[in-house]
């Protein structure tokens, strides 16, 4: 198997669920965000205060491009890792594509105790999580190759779920 990335919203799942699934699939499990981190040495609201959010995506981007060129690896991206064509571009060319597709009720509940993520610091974040969702629905439609929908199972079950439909998807691509 090559490479399988997880895109949505924040609350999604996609670093939860991934750690459950990459071993599944024989994959090493990549954070994006977190690689963010470890190459800068401050979390994502740190270089979201000091270069603002167009920083953080040039450094997103310049991430996705060193990252494109591992085999063999399930990458749980950022929420809006999707904004640049470029990126749909190269998460395409580097592996299946599975959109964790979640609605707004569901990620106020995962995300209630959340204080960490720059996006959602909204007088409120129903509106805001909406308004992202506006934007960013039709991005991850045009850039997913599966849809799996997020549920209010437990991780495991998700990953249980989200693996049946992404070898079905490699079933249908891959001869047997």
């Amino acid at each position: 198997m090559g490479n399988l990335i997880l895109i949505g919203p924040m609350g999604s799942g996609k670093t939860t669920v991934g750690k459950a699934l990459a071993p599944r699939l024989g994959l090493e499990f990549v954070d994006l965000d977190q690689q963010i981190e470890q190459r800068c040495g401050v979390d994502v609201s740190l270089i979201f205060e000091i270069e603002g959010e167009q920083g953080f995506r040039a450094r997103e981007h310049a991430m996705l491009v060193e990252l494109s060129k591992r085999q063999g690896m399930l990458l749980a991206t950022g929420g809006g890792s999707v904004i640049n064509p470029a990126n749909r571009e190269l998460l395409r060319a580097t592996g299946l594509v599975v959109w964790l597709q979640t609605g707004v009720d569901q990620q106020l509940r995962r995300l209630a105790r959340d204080q960490r993520r720059p996006l959602l610091r909204a007088p409120d974040r129903r509106e805001r999580l909406e308004a992202l969702a506006a934007e960013r629905d039709p991005l991850y439609r045009t850039c997913a190759h599966r849809v799996v929908r997020s549920a209010d199972i437990s991780p495991a079950r998700m990953a249980l779920r989200a693996e049946k439909e992404i070898r079905q998807a490699l079933s249908e691509v891959t001869p047997t």
